[in-house]
């Protein structure tokens, strides 16, 4: 694409953002709440809404059909046979708006109100992920409307059970394997660095959830008459999880960091040069000393360290007053975030090690794993990641910040697993955006030049 014609493209981004927001109103209006069965029937009318809307752009769409909530898949594929073949993925379904009374408006009825940055669109699914997913459609829609055609074959794949686990897509990806070839993934689902300045989130952190449970008596027992020689398993439990950490922050579990990739040098460099504020980022939780391993920066121990986390623990009376028992069992709900190099499954074996070597006499461990997914890495010297900074800096004027993420993204790990594709990661929420939370929000500033940098992206890409 000429430089004339992408801006032709940006300005008719400029000139049709009043029609693109009513179409990512009525988008937001669809209450798809996929956890949710009694919303099965707003989650395939979202999918039917963007079904249509890449109909009526050119695109062969359809629904593509899963054991759950289905698919839509879309080609345009008339940008010749050299042109670049791109995945774009998104997903058309929300988180639960619960609580509802912390809602200032009904959270499917989409407000435009006054922020610091301006106006913003305050909804549930706002920016996660149907404001992300608009702002790539329309990038489309300017591209077509002031050109006529696209720089790529572009093929879409929108999900509709991200937000409940992704388990019908696995599946999908199979069935689907030949019209999701492609040479990479575009995912708009991330945040940039801040509202000036673009990201591209560069490596994610795996996932191990696993809930352990401690057996001990074959009932719940009166604590005075029983206390004493009888096992309590929430000390069991305790003792166990109190020796998962050593004094410098470092996890304990045997070979929880072999075969780890380490970070590359100029990575590291590059995000020292951001000017994060440690203290600042604590400072906004209320804590004042990160609490990772010892001597390493925030960064680094949220984008590049794995990290053992107790997300529960339950075992013995919770209601109010006393209750004077020692119960029959106890349990903790843990998450390993895991980075490139670990083996979920050897972390996994490693915890039950760990755990039943410090087992008090009696007591006998349960695990039940949750998910697994590795953590990867994007090889920030790839051609499309070159077009895609190139692209950014164009728009934004300021290079994009290559970002790690400490989250897990399981679809990314399933796109390279099952398809062998890398995944480029370019999105345009703000940390502030409260995502799965109440009031949950998306600056129009960034939809706005999310746009644009999508329609940037996509003519750099063919080049």
């Amino acid at each position: 694409m000429s430089d004339s014609s992408i801006e032709d493209v940006l300005a008719t981004i400029d000139a049709t953002l009043d029609g693109a927001r009513a179409r990512w109103f009525d988008l937001l209006r669809i209450p798809s709440i996929s956890a949710q069965p009694a919303h099965k029937a707003d989650c395939l009318r979202a999918a039917q809404f963007l079904c249509d809307q890449l109909t009526d752009l050119g695109f062969e769409a359809r629904l593509s059909p899963t054991a759950g909530l289905p698919g839509v898949i879309a080609t345009h594929h008339h940008a010749g046979a050299n042109a670049p073949r791109v995945l774009w993925y998104g997903h058309y379904d929300v988180q639960p708006a619960d609580p509802f009374e912390l809602w200032h408006a009904d959270p499917f009825d989409p407000q435009l109100v006054d922020g610091p940055h301006g106006k913003r669109v305050v909804a549930r699914g706002a920016v996660d992920d149907k404001g992300q997913v608009m702002m790539v459609l329309e990038a489309i829609r300017a591209s077509l409307a002031a050109t006529g055609k696209l720089p790529v074959n572009l093929t879409v794949l929108l999900e509709g059970e991200e937000e409940c686990g992704s388990p019908s897509l696995e599946a999908m990806l199979e069935a689907e394997r030949q019209t999701l070839a492609a040479d990479f993934v575009l995912v708009a689902d991330t945040n940039m660095w801040n509202i000036d300045t673009p990201a591209i989130t560069t490596s994610l952190r795996g996932l191990a959830a696993i809930e352990l449970t401690l057996h001990g008596p074959n009932r719940d027992l009166h604590s005075g008459l029983f206390g004493g020689p009888a096992l309590n398993p929430i000390r069991a439990l305790t003792r166990v999880l109190g020796d998962l950490f050593d004094e410098h922050g470092s996890i304990r579990i045997p070979g929880f960091y072999d075969n780890i990739t380490e970070i590359p040098a100029d990575m590291l460099e590059s995000w020292r040069r951001t000017g994060f504020d440690d203290a600042a980022w604590l400072n906004a939780i209320g804590l004042t000393q990160p609490s990772g391993e010892r001597g390493l920066s925030v960064l680094e121990q949220n984008w590049a360290r794995p990290t053992a986390e107790i997300n529960g623990i339950f075992g013995g009376y919770q209601g109010a007053g006393s209750k004077t028992v020692i119960p029959a069992q106890a349990g903790a709900k843990l998450t390993f975030r895991l980075v490139p190099g670990q083996d979920p499954a050897r972390v996994i074996e490693g915890f039950k090690q760990f755990v039943n070597t410090r087992l008090l006499p009696d007591a006998r461990a349960e695990f039940t794993v949750f998910g697994t997914s590795a953590g990867l890495m994007v090889p920030i010297d790839a051609p499309y990641v070159r077009a895609a900074r190139n692209a950014l800096e164009a728009e934004f004027g300021v290079p994009p910040v290559l970002a790690g993420c400490g989250a897990s993204i399981p679809v990314v790990e399933a796109f390279e697993r099952q398809l062998g594709l890398r995944t480029l990661l370019v999105g345009f929420g703000l940390d502030d955006d409260c995502i799965h939370s109440p009031n949950e929000k998306f600056e129009m500033r960034c939809f706005h030049r999310g746009m644009r940098a999508e329609a940037r992206m996509l003519a750099a890409f063919a080049t």
